[in-house]
């Protein structure tokens, strides 16, 4: 990207995040996030899906720094050289999951997952779900823990631990995982076209029943059915240090 002139720090809760930040806007001053040619967030993960869900309405690049745990969507936290860093630093544009969920009762809940849209069992029962794809019924009944639809971007979260395959960010793909699937027997999941629309129905929710999340935002009730499909007009902008860009990072956790 072009030189920055103006920056504005989020950091997390923290305290290692909040330090961070006072020690940043002494050094290069701060900005409301509205006015700012780039905005910085400080801590990790969860923190930047935070940030970017905030602020995506903006159309601001977000240059996230380390000051969380895990870090993948971070770059390394150093105080030096910030501006020249900005000004190196490489675009990836990625676009969120939009999510429709019904609950039993009949509200509608919608939410964008810049990682994820996931249903988990909320009971002793396993859940059982019927997929749909392009109004194509591919499963009529799953027997599982839960399932999930991933972007690249998030194929390395939720969906890595459940064993889902880890996706190119420029593949146009996304992953439809199981979780302990029963039934079919260790059924894995899909790979689906970026254009795909899932529909995932829930099977007899009184006994079996399943609640649904969006980046760990969940519908406050038991849903009936989730529609799920990526959003290719919101665009979030991710900044990252040359060599060090989410693609690379992909690459590499499938070497590791």
């Amino acid at each position: 990207m072009s030189a920055c002139c103006e920056i504005a720090f989020i950091a997390s809760s923290m305290e290692e995040a909040q330090l961070a930040r006072e020690a940043l806007v002494a050094r290069y001053g701060d900005v409301a996030p509205e006015e700012a040619d780039v905005i910085v967030a400080l801590g990790g993960d969860g923190h930047m899906l935070h940030t970017l869900h905030n602020t995506r309405d903006m159309g601001i690049p977000v240059y996230g720094m380390n000051r969380g745990t895990v870090g993948f969507l971070m770059n390394a936290y150093s105080p030096d050289d910030l501006p020249a860093r900005l000004d190196a630093a490489e675009e990836t544009v990625i676009n969120p999951l939009h999510m429709h969920a019904q609950t039993v009762s009949g509200e509608v809940h919608e939410a964008l997952a810049i990682n994820e849209v996931s249903l988990l069992r909320a009971g002793p029962q396993a859940a059982r779900l019927r997929i749909t794809v392009d109004g194509r019924v591919r499963m009529e009944d799953l027997v599982c823990d839960g399932a999930l639809v991933c972007t690249p971007a998030g194929s390395t979260a939720y969906n890595y631990s459940a064993h889902g395959p880890i996706l190119p960010v420029g593949s146009d793909v996304l992953a439809l995982t199981a979780m302990a699937a029963f039934r079919p027997r260790r059924w894995r999941g899909a790979l689906l076209p970026k254009s795909a629309k899932v529909r995932i129905e829930v099977l007899n929710p009184a006994k079996r029943p399943v609640r649904a999340d969006a980046d760990s935002r969940s519908v406050p009730d038991s849903v009936a059915s989730v529609e799920i499909r990526s959003e290719p007009e919101i665009r979030h902008r991710l900044l990252f240090d040359p060599g060090h860009g989410l693609e690379e990072r992909l690459i590499r956790e499938q070497f590791v």
